[in-house]
């Protein structure tokens, strides 16, 4: 059986990217996928659908409070009901930097995005949730099984500081990992799990360009104990572990996907 088998899922940013790439593991390890997202997903949804897989598109601004009512709406129209929530999309501007040199507009976006976008996912995907654990009788007497699951984007950030700062990213991250924790706490008894999932970085085409200068992208791999940058599917890899039944007894956790980043003090040589 597939690992995902039957699950409907929301992921947030999945037209491309990241999200996109898990989009496409998740659609073949069973899940109907909505893709939720600004950017047009009809290509995402094409691949999935010519692999054999289910998925539809919803167009989507996390920073809307409608417009993710609206996504998750789709969610349980088109498939009928709500399994997991990937709160997968994020935004880390150019202009973020330092206390003192970070704007308040720049300050403000980001935590718009990142944190107040992923509560309202939780906001309107958790009653959906609940509503599809009781409409497939998943609740018995006692503790009900775990059956949904919100897997929520941190990063690495959240766990240490960087001399190269990124003052409103990672005080945005840190709040995901303390979102999700109280969340996890709520709804431990109700069928839902909510888990962090941290990667460290990842060799994007947007990380590549900027670490086109070999000194940036040297002062960066020296803390890395692995020796170089994440692979896109390796992050999918933990969304798809934190999504499935496979982490049924896992909540309120960090799953920190960085190669050895924040285990090390010295790296080798």
């Amino acid at each position: 059986m597939a690992r995902l088998d039957g699950k409907i899922t929301l992921i947030t940013g999945a037209s491309s990217g990241l999200g996109r790439v898990a989009a496409e593991l998740f659609a073949r390890e069973g899940a109907r996928v909505v893709i939720a997202d600004l950017q047009d997903g009809s290509e995402a949804v094409d691949a999935i659908r010519s692999a054999g897989g289910e998925a539809t598109y919803v167009h989507c601004d996390i920073g809307s409070e409608d417009s993710v009512r609206s996504a998750v709406t789709t969610a349980v129209d088109t498939f009928g009901g709500l399994h997991v929530l990937y709160n997968n999309a994020g935004v880390s501007l150019g202009e973020d930097d330092g206390p003192e040199n970070t704007s308040v507009e720049v300050w403000d976006t980001t935590l718009k995005i990142n944190v107040t976008g992923l509560a309202l996912g939780c906001k309107y995907g958790i009653p959906a949730m609940l509503d599809t654990i009781a409409a497939e009788g998943a609740r018995t007497a006692g503790v009900p099984p775990a059956s949904a699951s919100i897997v929520n984007v941190a990063s690495f950030v959240a766990h240490l500081g960087a001399a190269t700062p990124q003052i409103a990213y990672t005080a945005s991250k840190g709040a995901v990992l303390s979102m999700t924790r109280e969340i996890a706490v709520i709804y431990a008894r109700r069928g839902i799990r909510a888990n962090a999932l941290c990667p460290g970085p990842v060799l994007t085409p947007l990380l590549a360009k900027y670490l086109s200068d070999e000194e940036k992208r040297q002062r960066r791999l020296v803390h890395i104990p692995m020796g170089r940058f994440g692979e896109a599917i390796e992050i999918a890899n933990g969304a798809l572990f934190l999504a499935s039944d496979e982490s049924s007894f896992m909540t309120g956790q960090s799953l920190l996907v960085d190669g050895g980043i924040t285990a090390a003090y010295t790296t080798p040589e």
